[in-house]
């Protein structure tokens, strides 16, 4: 039974491409719930992760990087962004403190400075960044009155990552959970399915080629025994030649980009994983609204 005093709440985390924000929630959640890579775009759409605790319950709503929109995929990925802020109890603005404040950052804290709800910046990155860099952030986000407070993390190693929680559930209010203690996402399986292909992808591609992927799931079945999905996806790129280079030599890529993903599905199902790839270009999907809708966009 739930206390009287239970305290739940949403928050926003809100940053630039790379700033560290899935990996944090990923942390927090205690189990991978958005992607991680090193690449920008890498989080798409709005990724919800569930936190609880004995005493609250925070909803984190992991927002894509804000990047000036390069078309409809792009608007959409902003969109989502800053609509994240309305409606929370809490927005978690992430600056990194190894590239510094940089243009998309300011963009950013222009908006927060309208935001109704209060703002909590987390400087991340400070495992790796130099303490000159760290102050620069600090003494940069200490100009601005929308912070309520600054906390320097590493959402990698962890350090710092307990005070920000405790500092983030200050703000939550007296209510009920939000969702059932052991449920860490709303995402259906089949998307969660299509963002694991997505990371490996992201991962071992070349650089040119990601950011015109998307990965859809064509269809996903459990087998009478309750041991084996049968799953058939669809990678989808913009070029001919990045067919290729996702395919492989003798389909090698292709191969280990499913083998890499097959893992993490298996350990997420609880079941082995028959998975088969394949991959197909789509012309300019990034500004097609239907292609947009049929990946989960828009």
């Amino acid at each position: 039974m739930i206390s009287s005093s239970y305290r739940s709440g949403f928050v926003s985390i809100i940053g630039s491409p790379n700033a560290g924000k899935s990996t944090l929630m990923n942390r927090i959640v205690g189990q991978k719930v958005s992607i991680v890579s090193p690449k920008a775009q890498t989080t798409r759409n709005r990724i919800m992760g569930v936190a609880t605790r004995p005493d609250y319950q925070i909803v984190f709503l992991d927002t894509p990087g804000v990047a000036a929109p390069k078309n409809r995929l792009g608007e959409y990925m902003l969109k989502v962004a800053y609509e994240s802020l309305n409606e929370v109890e809490c927005a978690l603005f992430m600056a990194d403190a190894a590239n510094g404040i940089r243009e998309r950052d300011e963009a950013i804290i222009a908006k927060l400075r309208d935001a109704k709800a209060p703002i909590i910046a987390a400087i991340n990155k400070c495992d790796i960044a130099g303490a000159d860099a760290i102050s620069a952030a600090r003494q940069r986000l200490e100009k601005e009155n929308c912070f309520r407070q600054i906390i320097e993390i590493s959402a990698e190693s962890g350090n710092g990552v307990d005070a920000l929680e405790a500092a983030i559930a200050a703000y939550l209010v007296p209510g009920p959970m939000y969702f059932p203690e052991d449920m860490v996402t709303d995402m259906p399986e089949r998307i969660v399915c299509a963002e694991i292909i997505r990371e490996k992808a992201l991962n071992l591609l070349k650089d040119e080629v990601p950011h015109g992927i998307g990965v859809g799931i064509d269809k996903m079945a459990l087998r009478p025994s309750g041991e084996l999905y049968d799953m058939w996806a669809t990678i989808y790129c913009e070029r001919e030649g990045h067919k290729g280079i996702i395919i492989g030599k003798k389909g090698a890529m292709l191969k280990q980009i499913g083998s890499e993903a097959r893992k993490d599905m298996e350990w997420m199902l609880g079941a082995r994983v028959n998975l088969q790839l394949w991959v197909k270009v789509r012309d300019d999907w990034r500004n097609s609204p239907g292609a947009l809708k049929e990946l989960g966009y828009e």
